[in-house]
């Protein structure tokens, strides 16, 4: 459900814990090396285009975090399921990045099992050329895990 409510003042935000570039947790006191926007201060629309520009742009994890934001902010409407498997897929990308192949093999089929069901478009993504090229991927990293191969090289799609 979207709500009302208003973000917290800077001064109220539970402080993040510091982040490598692959949104890795850091040490409490680390720099922070990700920049991330306030997304909770966004509305839907606004982290929708912020998910793309990132997933785009290959920053995976601010894709995730965007997409996310937008998932809890349409609880219990049609977009629900939608933002959710975008935010899953961005997650699945970061595993792939961080070089976890099961990871992101799982997060991609769920994600894939989430957003098919919107196609063949929905707000702007081209769902069919996502979860096609999505499900190649997802199939390359199963057989690289199977066989206990090297990770594949994988060029992620753009939305």
């Amino acid at each position: 459900m979207v709500t009302d409510r208003h973000p917290p003042a800077e001064s109220e935000r539970t402080p993040q814990r510091p982040r490598d570039e692959l949104g890795r947790p850091l040490p409490w006191g680390a720099r922070n090396r990700i920049a991330l926007e306030h997304f909770d201060a966004l509305s839907v629309d606004e982290n929708h285009r912020l998910g793309i520009k990132h997933f785009n742009a290959g920053r995976f994890f601010e894709a995730h975090e965007a997409w996310e934001t937008a998932w809890r902010q349409t609880k219990g409407t049609a977009d629900e399921e939608f933002f959710k498997g975008l935010s899953q897929l961005g997650a699945g990308y970061t595993h792939y990045r961080r070089q976890n192949a099961h990871g992101a093999r799982a997060l991609m089929h769920r994600a894939i099992g989430r957003i098919a069901a919107y196609g063949p478009a929905r707000r702007g993504v081209d769902i069919k050329a996502l979860v096609r090229a999505s499900s190649a991927h997802a199939e390359r990293l199963t057989a690289a895990e199977e066989s206990g191969g090297d990770l594949p090289e994988l060029e992620p799609p753009r939305i």
